[in-house]
């Protein structure tokens, strides 16, 4: 397997075709809303391009400031991961609220309902991975404990395009409190 060359959108590298790489988080690609009701807000490292996406797992990092969702609230067929490396984040899951602090592992089997939200005084970095499913799946149940947290649909539904329409697409960028994350 030849090693695929990185590129640089403008926001970090990416792998500009198939093959194993090696990328630092300083240096790899962001996608970044801020500011924005029409934005579900927070910032992801992605390692992989849109181009040539990961197969057969998804990973990447996301970062939340205090009371930022990475979503909404939902379930999945297939199996996920979650690893908290800095910061505090509230785990909604199943109807219930834990705190979740560094080191703290989350496994979401599938049909798991979930979704973090940034909590503590400054942003959250979680470790995010999935497997990819060619027949994937979304469900998105209407919650209020995630209605509390502008985490719910207003509508049960598993339309994923009808669920994000609302949101404007991330911008490619870190984000503006960067220099506050553990890697800056």
């Amino acid at each position: 397997m030849p090693e695929a060359r990185l590129d640089d959108s403008g926001a970090g590298l990416a792998p500009a075709g198939d093959g194993w790489c090696v990328v630092n988080v300083r240096d790899a690609q962001w996608l970044t809303a801020e500011n924005s009701e029409k934005k579900p807000p927070g910032s992801d490292c992605r390692f992989e391009s849109r181009e040539f996406p990961f197969t057969q797992v998804g990973i990447k990092l996301r970062v939340l400031e205090p009371g930022q969702p990475n979503g909404l609230y939902h379930s999945e067929n297939q199996q996920e991961a979650f690893l908290v490396l800095a910061g505090e984040c509230r785990l909604l899951v199943e109807g219930e609220e834990r705190l979740l602090r560094p080191w703290d592992f989350f496994h979401c089997p599938p049909g798991t309902e979930h979704i973090f939200v940034g909590a503590g005084d400054g942003p959250c970095v979680i470790l995010m991975a999935g497997a990819r499913l060619e027949n994937e799946q979304l469900h998105y149940p209407v919650s209020e404990l995630a209605a509390r947290y502008g985490a719910s649909v207003e509508e049960e539904t598993s339309d994923f395009k009808q669920v994000y329409v609302r949101f404007e697409p991330s911008r490619r960028g870190r984000p503006s409190y960067w220099n506050q994350l553990p890697w800056a």
